[in-house]
């Protein structure tokens, strides 16, 4: 009787130890705490994943609304960069810089701006950032790029001092991802913003500040797109839903994040809030 007791018991044992052992052959998930910096896209490339399957694994409903500090959890199947079979795996990797679009890098590598979309994930055209790191498919080695050269006749940019009535007003240009308060044609303060991604662009135009907010709520969007934000401070609307206010959920400064709002950190919105009046100018621009 004891025999079969210790023989049952040593079964039992046996059969624990197997179950415990058998999981940890398959692989399990990994995490990414997000630092100040991080984008979707970033932790997508760094991990060799997608932003879709980073959102469907961690439930999260905005890509362009992460945190630092949150974990975002790595799915063990994509825990290694992929090629799909259907595209050529010899090709160079090319750093964007700025000036760059997706048609110019098309043409100076002999490609189509479908076929770099294609083997980059990429879901929009006209939205790349220096740099970004991009597979050109069918090239062993990457060209030499020489610097490109001043066209004969170079348009030049209005100056934005010219653009409005003397007193205060506010410059957001586009293109240099920046806002400056001027005083008649003095700069009074100038700092890096991050305005309309190109499918939720800023208004260009001249526009007033018509409505001034220091802490609301703010949500909208929806599928992928839906946020919803708590206690956005210092709100200055100047077109529509479109305000100037501070950002606590990005410090991707210098580069375009919003909804067609002009993001700023907290301490930049807090100074422009206090100095602009109901009225104050707002000039967008390229």
């Amino acid at each position: 009787m004891k025999n079969l007791l210790r023989v049952l018991i040593m079964l039992v044992l046996l059969g624990t130890v197997a179950t415990v052992i058998q999981p940890a052959a398959a692989a399990s998930p990994n995490f990414v705490v997000v630092n100040y910096g991080d984008t979707l896209y970033a932790i997508a490339a760094r991990t060799g994943t997608t932003i879709d399957v980073l959102m469907r694994a961690n439930s999260i409903p905005n890509p362009n609304f992460i945190y630092v500090g949150q974990r975002i959890m790595i799915s063990p199947s994509s825990s290694a960069p992929s090629v799909p079979s259907n595209v050529q795996t010899t090709g160079s990797v090319y750093t964007v810089v700025s000036g760059d679009t997706l048609s110019i890098i098309a043409s100076r590598f002999s490609t189509t701006i479908a076929e770099l979309m294609r083997v980059n994930s990429l879901y929009n055209p006209n939205f790349i950032y220096s740099g970004q790191r991009l597979l050109v498919p069918g090239r062993s080695s990457q060209p030499a790029i020489q610097p490109a050269t001043a066209p004969a006749n170079p348009p030049t940019r209005t100056n934005p001092a010219q653009v409005v009535t003397p007193g205060k007003w506010i410059d957001v240009d586009i293109s240099a991802q920046t806002i400056t308060a001027y005083q008649d044609s003095t700069p009074l303060k100038s700092v890096l913003v991050s305005t309309g991604v190109s499918w939720y662009p800023t208004p260009l135009g001249r526009f007033k500040v018509y409505m001034k907010i220091p802490s609301q709520t703010m949500s909208g969007g929806y599928g992928a797109d839906a946020y919803y934000l708590p206690g956005v401070p210092w709100v200055m609307y100047f077109s529509g839903g479109n305000a100037i206010h501070g950002t606590y959920w990005h410090n991707n400064f210098g580069r375009p994040m919003s909804h067609g709002c002009v993001n700023l950190t907290i301490a930049d919105a807090k100074w422009f809030y206090e100095w602009a009046e109901i009225g104050t100018p707002v000039v967008v621009h390229l």
